[in-house]
């Protein structure tokens, strides 16, 4: 079982190991421990959301704040992406860092998403998956695995990224 896992992960990472045109980051594989820490936070209408209900997808979990400028560029994007992987098991799941939910509403005013935006106002989350920049994006696999990292921003709705999390969804 342990040579198929080391198999599957060298499947990602060649698939992955090429930039997404367009990108100024670059997907990299997961070197950590791979099971992803569960979390249960409330987005911006009050719904809890916990990591684990979205096992059976692919994910992408980004974390950001207000502040950041990549972030900003990048979540158009992302409400691109979702459009493009419609009626597929991929899911967007956003994490602001900490910041004040007026200060996080009026960022999603100026800049509207179609994914979730989950509220971590004291920090813990960013803590346990060990945040340190912003934005910070985990690729998870169906069972809640963490397969790829990316810090910096990248243009989520590329052909070429478009294509890799599709052939991902299908494995």
């Amino acid at each position: 079982m342990k040579i198929f896992n080391i198999l599957i992960l060298g499947f990602y990472f060649a698939l992955f190991s090429t930039q997404a045109s367009s990108a100024s980051g670059k997907l990299k594989l997961y070197k950590g421990n791979l099971k992803s820490p569960e979390f249960n936070l409330t987005d911006m209408q009050g719904k809890k959301h916990s990591l684990s209900d979205y096992r059976g997808n692919i994910v992408l979990l980004q974390f950001w704040a207000t502040y950041c400028t990549p972030c900003r560029k990048e979540m158009p994007t992302m409400n691109k992406l979702i459009k493009k992987m419609d009626g597929k098991s991929f899911k967007i799941l956003t994490v602001n860092m900490a910041e004040a939910k007026p200060d996080v509403q009026k960022f999603i005013d100026e800049v509207p998403v179609d994914f979730p935006v989950l509220l971590d106002s004291d920090g813990a989350i960013l803590s346990q998956w060990k945040v340190f920049a912003a934005p910070a994006n985990f690729i998870l696999d169906k069972k809640g695995n963490i397969i790829f990292t990316l810090y910096g921003g990248i243009e989520w709705d590329s052909d070429d990224m478009v294509k890799k999390l599709t052939a991902l969804v299908k494995m």
